[in-house]
């Protein structure tokens, strides 16, 4: 046997133990092998009625008001689960339960996770979409209708542009930046127009509305990064929509490996509404910032081999630049 044919062996061999060691783990083909009672209620109940979930999914927003700084409380949005993120649920279930695009999807992963992005590689597989809000608890965090309209939209860190989708029908314009070139691929598909990380800032034109969903924990610069937001937002009436994920870990991921950012922004406190607290008295107010409304939605994530889907909690904001801030600037 030639070294060529003695190596295609061995590759061959990997792969089908690779494969079978996957499926010796993987023990929920059927909904008799559901991964959790929600997933399983999702599953065959399509999250109707269901107490189970209702009981599983009250804990993604759930606040005790009381425990929120003074300031805060009567900012406080509380949120439900609709009927969209219930639809993005069932389709990350039914999704679970494609074996053979998950088998490739685990094997890619394993390949270039040592020299990719895990971003980058979800991009590329064409999976893993977020979903931050629906249509309407967006529309009810910046209280407006259906029916509003602005001029424009930037989604920093945009992804695959799915979240950027639910907010952009409300804008003429919709820009968007994004680091990981097989997401800039999936942004381009959207017709959405594409800004440099260094580019945005010095556009030439303001935004009415920008977007910062679970970026602020992954940039090495996040006082900076706010500041940039500040400067570029439509005075008095331009908004800022900040998704941080708590508790605040920041992290910087470089090609596969993570890091500590250069910056290390401290949020304090242990629960979920004392760090809210912390970052809208300490952090917001320190960038310019001043607190419009707040909400707790789970940051959801399409799953893998191991898991239906993934849920973070999060704390998303409404932020307006103060008048002091906005008098310094001009």
């Amino acid at each position: 046997m030639c070294h060529l044919q003695l190596r295609t062996l061995m590759f061959v061999a990997w792969v089908v133990g690779y494969v079978a060691f996957l499926h010796s783990i993987r023990k929920m083909w059927t909904g008799r092998y559901a991964r959790s009672q929600l997933a399983r209620s999702l599953f065959l109940n399509m999250v109707s009625e269901s107490e189970a979930a209702a009981v599983e999914t009250q804990e993604w927003y759930r606040c005790t008001p009381d425990l929120l700084g003074e300031a805060v409380q009567p900012l406080f949005v509380q949120s439900h689960l609709d009927s969209d993120t219930k639809a993005f649920l069932k389709q990350s279930v039914e999704k679970s339960g494609w074996l053979f695009t998950l088998l490739y999807h685990s094997m890619v992963s394993t390949i270039l996770s040592p020299m990719v992005s895990r971003t980058s590689i979800n991009g590329f597989l064409g999976r893993g979409s977020m979903f931050v809000f629906s249509a309407e608890q967006f529309q009810q965090l910046l209280r407006v209708g259906p029916e509003w309209r602005g001029e424009r939209l930037l989604d920093l860190g945009a992804g695959d542009g799915g979240v950027t989708a639910v907010m952009g029908v409300h804008f003429k314009e919709v820009y968007a930046t994004e680091v990981s070139l097989p997401m800039r691929w999936h942004l381009q598909r959207r017709n959405y127009k594409l800004l440099g990380i260094d580019e945005w800032q010095h556009s030439g034109f303001l935004y009415d509305v920008i977007s910062c969903l679970n970026l602020l924990d992954r940039c090495e610069d996040p006082l900076h990064l706010l500041h940039d937001i500040r400067r570029s937002l439509v005075p008095n009436t331009g908004r800022l929509i900040l998704a941080v994920v708590l508790p605040f870990q920041p992290y910087v991921e470089i090609g596969g490996r993570w890091r500590h950012p250069k910056q290390h922004l401290k949020v304090e406190g242990k629960t979920w509404e004392e760090q809210v607290t912390n970052l809208s008295h300490e952090v917001f107010q320190r960038a310019g910032f001043e607190l419009e409304a707040v909400t707790r939605l789970p940051y959801l994530c399409e799953g893998d081999m191991y898991n239906d889907y993934y849920v973070l909690d999060d704390a998303v904001f409404v932020l307006k630049a103060s008048n002091a801030s906005q008098e310094s600037v001009h």
